[in-house]
């Protein structure tokens, strides 16, 4: 015990500034204390970075430390989101046998009828502007929070609780599988932690409850199980992740040049078998069935009007840290004189689709690396066009580089923290001079990346 402690002396040092870190950021800061919040995210992720490049050799004391400075927030109520509100109010409704799509909280409050505990402090907490919406969570992530609406539907906390320990449990899902596919792509094991223990995704999904780490998990083991060649597994796996939220369905018109140019046989990929259309259409075939069934409990004509109109709220009304469509906003004040995000928000995600189909057609996918590779860069063009980027939607694309050698996400990862200015003592208000900063700066390193700089990588 005391040689490990000699050992590791500076290592045990920075995870107990980190924890410190954490544990204030967790349990004394309001929101619109940015200095504070930028301070201690800064040191976090320096701190962080230090302790990954000095221990990165030892998995386990870094699966340790990971697990660690996610306890430290176990027990603390978020403080940087309110949606987790919302998530266990949705988890009431469904244990108590009510269909959470069908009812609007403002309503029920007015009414005097919402049939769960504490009713009037979740509405409180998740805002006006979220009770006067119906839900758009999918199916699988309304059964967790139906789970601590079971286990916890009279406390807040205890509701809390349930939840962060199923992010818990899924960031060590994708500690066991994103270390086993990094293997077996010849990358070292260690770089899982380049997700794990970055403290963007400790705070935003441990730390605010954010489903975007269960939806993580799923995507990665199925990835694990397509490089194993088990594409049937992998499709179920893979709408699950849908399931969870419905953005890895961008990821489908990239899986066709996947299937069209992969060889089974890899030792002699050259006559080797291709997946084919055949297989194709069964994966896709698998995904929809899968995903129909797991809506199919909730399906009505009055669940689709609502699941549909609440989504399209965030391309045609909902606004924030976006990148090219500020530039759009700006160009259409000039030319009509007013907001154009009703046709913006119709247009922009015209452009991600064109940008997602030519990256199945014109990029040869033939190999997992590539596949992913081709994720990445397709989610990443989602994000640029899209009129809503919140810093948990930065999960995903985190998650997928670290199966290249790309790094900009690692950049854009600390950088948008910077999109928590806009939420002062005074109210909401963006500052659109550091979301330029943040943009600039990832275009920048984006560019060079792809432009300059000489990669060791196999695309």
């Amino acid at each position: 015990m005391k040689h490990f402690f000699q050992q590791h002396k500076m290592s045990l040092l920075l995870i107990a500034t980190t924890a410190v870190f954490y544990f204030s950021l967790a349990y004394h800061l309001e929101r619109s204390d940015f200095i504070k919040l930028i301070g201690l995210y800064s040191g976090a992720f320096y701190l962080s970075w230090k302790l990954y490049t000095i221990e990165k050799v030892n998995f386990w004391f870094l699966a340790g430390a990971m697990l660690l400075f996610r306890l430290v927030f176990m027990g603390a109520i978020p403080n940087l989101s309110q949606d987790f509100y919302r998530f266990i109010w949705d988890g009431r409704m469904t244990a108590a046998g009510f269909n959470p799509y069908l009812y609007l909280p403002e309503n029920l409050i007015e009414l005097g009828t919402a049939p769960i505990a504490q009713a009037k402090e979740l509405f409180d907490g998740m805002g006006s502007l979220n009770a006067s919406h119906y839900t758009n969570y999918p199916p699988l992530n309304q059964l967790l929070f139906a789970l601590a609406g079971l286990v916890a539907g009279k406390s807040i906390l205890g509701s809390v609780i349930v939840l962060r320990t199923l992010i818990i449990a899924a960031d060590i899902g994708v500690l066991y599988f994103g270390r086993k596919l990094l293997v077996n792509l010849k990358f070292p094991e260690s770089r899982i932690f380049l997700y794990l223990l970055n403290p963007f995704i400790i705070i935003e999904l441990t730390g605010n409850l954010h489903f975007e780490g269960v939806m993580v998990f799923f995507l990665v083991w199925s990835l694990y199980l397509l490089q194993q060649k088990k594409w049937i597994g992998s499709a179920v796996i893979f709408a699950c992740s849908v399931l969870l939220k419905l953005v890895p369905l961008l990821f489908l018109p990239i899986f066709f040049g996947y299937f069209i140019y992969k060889k089974e046989n890899i030792p002699n990929a050259e006559n080797g078998e291709k997946l084919g259309l055949t297989k194709l259409f069964g994966f896709y075939s698998i995904i929809g069935i899968t995903v129909i069934l797991g809506f199919l409990p909730i399906l009505s004509s009055e669940f689709i009007e609502n699941f549909l109109a609440t989504i399209g709220l965030w391309f045609q009304k909902f606004e924030f840290n976006a990148s090219f469509y500020y530039i759009v906003r700006w160009v259409g004040f000039q030319v009509k004189g007013y907001n154009i995000i009703e046709t913006a928000g119709k247009a922009l995600p015209l452009v991600t689709i064109a940008i997602l189909v030519g990256l199945s057609l014109i990029r040869k996918n033939n190999s997992l690396e590539k596949l992913i590779t081709a994720m990445l860069f397709g989610f990443t063009a989602y994000l640029f066009f899209s009129t809503t980027v919140h810093p948990w939607y930065l999960a995903i694309p985190l998650m997928l580089s670290i199966f290249t050698n790309y790094k900009y996400l690692y950049v854009w990862s600390f950088l948008v923290i910077l999109s928590y200015s806009a939420y002062t003592v005074n109210g909401f208000q963006e500052n659109l001079w550091l979301v330029a900063v943040e943009y600039l700066i990832v275009f920048g390193v984006l560019g060079w990346e792809l432009f300059s700089r000489k990669k060791l990588e196999k695309i």
